[in-house]
């Protein structure tokens, strides 16, 4: 079936593009606001790797006291060096929050605008890799939020050169680190969604995957150490490893998709 024939004008187009834009921002303000207002429970949520009850530490306690080994408890306190940084970083992480939650409407909006010019097979491949590349984006950043920020995190609020410094970690690093690796791991997870498009398209197999895995190693360190935003090796191997899996996942979903084309 062809692509709808209706033809518009450079302005009629842009008028469209411009009401999406509109119903978007309107909408992400909305949600933005709405966190603005439910303080509490939006900085429960945000500061709460900071603690030592996060269902993380109680995990790994659990798992240390099944195996026999204590553990310690840690407490790092946070703290603001800024007059109106405390208030400024509430709007910042409130916004965050608000495209975060509008994000299945926005990108619905931007899917209608752009369906029209698309054909009937050309549009279910979009709906696949638009709706698989969402889910892989939220699946990488709750795999930050409850994996990897809380270990970089005890690890690097508990690590000390001498006992006589005392570690104090500003409110605006701790909200930054946290926002910056939640974004990272989302875009990295995208791994396996786009190696089934480049696969899809023929340009992807598994046999070049293979033969170059070990250059796909090598620019797995390189591209974890730049987001990596500490500059530590625990941290780095935090942000490789899943990078890694998710290259050997990938393998798999592309070797699938290669033997079903060629079918």
């Amino acid at each position: 079936m062809a692509a709808n024939t209706d033809k518009q004008s450079f302005w009629e187009h842009l008028n469209v593009l411009r009401a999406v834009i509109v119903k978007i921002v309107a909408i992400a303000t909305v949600f933005g606001i709405t966190a603005f207002c439910f303080k509490e429970e939006l900085f429960a949520v945000v500061l709460a790797p900071k603690n030592d009850g996060f269902i993380t530490y109680r995990l790994f306690n659990w798992i240390a006291a099944w195996a026999g080994r204590e553990t310690e408890s840690f407490a790092v306190l946070l703290i603001n060096t800024g007059l109106a940084q405390q208030f400024i970083i509430h709007i910042k992480t409130a916004l965050c929050a608000g495209v975060l939650c509008a994000s299945p409407y926005i990108i619905y909006q931007l899917f209608r605008f752009v369906s029209p010019a698309l054909y009937t097979n050309e549009r279910k491949y979009v709906m696949r890799v638009v709706g698989g590349g969402y889910v892989m984006f939220v699946v990488g950043i709750l795999v930050s939020y409850f994996l990897i920020f809380p270990l970089t995190f005890r690890f690097l609020g508990m690590y000390q050169v001498s006992e006589d410094v005392a570690n104090l970690i500003t409110l605006d690093s701790y909200i930054s680190t946290l926002v910056l690796m939640c974004l990272s791991m989302g875009i990295v997870f995208e791994i396996p969604i786009l190696s089934w498009l480049f696969a899809k398209l023929g340009l992807l197999s598994a046999d070049f995957m293979r033969r170059y895995r070990k250059h796909a190693i090598v620019i797995i360190l390189v591209v974890a150490a730049i987001i990596t935003p500490t500059s530590d090796v625990f941290t780095l191997s935090l942000v490789a490893l899943p990078m890694w899996l998710l290259y050997e996942v990938s393998i798999f979903i592309v070797n699938k998709t290669n033997t079903r084309v060629n079918i």
